[in-house]
């Protein structure tokens, strides 16, 4: 193997964690503000790009690191690497709450693709790149743009995504439609398409969007039920609209009495 091996578990309900445990000289990276807590005896150290061995002299951590800017991503990381003589464990926090998804990728055929912001962290070695949609459609109303992110490599590599998160794996030919959202990642082998709802009233008044993703196997595919920009909208909507008091008919009366007086 290429990729530092480390091993870890994965702690909490809603808002989980995930504890690495490194070997003397294995490093873990992440991106910034995912670090936890770490154990005495482990450096940390700041970094253009991924720090992957496929990097070659300044240029191409320029490259990588310019390629995350696509992305939406800092363009540092943040490597945390056991110097002591024994074990020692560094902890990374999910952003909100929802899963944490360990990725073996040697097991996954070494390439995995995801939504822009959903890595975590990972061994060092694992190669955080850019995605392009070739197709004109996918990336105008996919949802994700024409830029998704890629990892690839053979360790291990963890996402987090919102609300409950599971695992499918789609026979060749088997066809799902998703919401663009939801979409979490998904294996080199699967075909990722939009389509478009279809019909005057699923257009006007669906409050589901113009299109679906389709993803088309084989392959496995990882999907959320809470995509982040969804919680925001709705708490925007919440705070910056007018208040609904649902099944009351106090109305306005309502709010002063559960203490919100606007």
């Amino acid at each position: 193997m290429n990729n530092h091996e480390i091993d870890y578990r994965i702690l909490g309900e809603e808002m989980q964690y995930v504890e690495v445990e490194l070997d003397p000289n294995e490093t873990a990276i992440a991106e910034p503000g995912a670090f936890m807590m770490m154990d005495d005896g482990i450096a940390m150290q700041t970094m253009f790009g991924d720090g992957s061995q496929q990097q070659g002299g300044l240029l191409g951590k320029l490259f990588s690191a310019g390629k995350r800017l696509l992305v939406g991503e800092s363009l540092f990381m943040t490597a945390f690497t056991n110097t002591g003589m024994g074990k020692r464990k560094v902890s990374f926090a999910s952003p909100y709450p929802g899963k944490i998804i360990p990725l073996d990728l040697y097991r996954l055929g070494g390439k995995i693709i995801c939504q822009k912001d959903a890595f975590l962290c990972a061994a060092k070695g694992v190669q955080i790149s850019i995605e392009f949609q070739r197709k004109l459609g996918t990336g105008l109303f996919g949802g994700e743009g024409f830029i998704m992110e890629k990892l690839e490599g053979d360790g291990m590599a963890f996402l987090h995504a919102g609300g409950h998160v599971f695992e499918r794996e789609l026979q060749p030919g088997e066809l799902i439609k998703i919401d663009t959202g939801c979409i979490v990642g998904f294996t080199a082998g699967v075909d990722y398409d939009i389509q478009f709802v279809g019909g005057i009233k699923n257009t006007l008044f669906g409050g589901e969007g113009l299109f679906f993703a389709t993803l088309r196997g084989p392959g496995r595919v990882w999907i959320q039920s809470l995509p982040i920009s969804r919680l925001a909208s709705r708490i925007l909507a919440y705070g910056v609209g007018s208040r609904r008091e649902e099944g009351s008919i106090l109305g306005g009366l309502g709010n002063l009495l559960d203490g919100d007086g606007r």
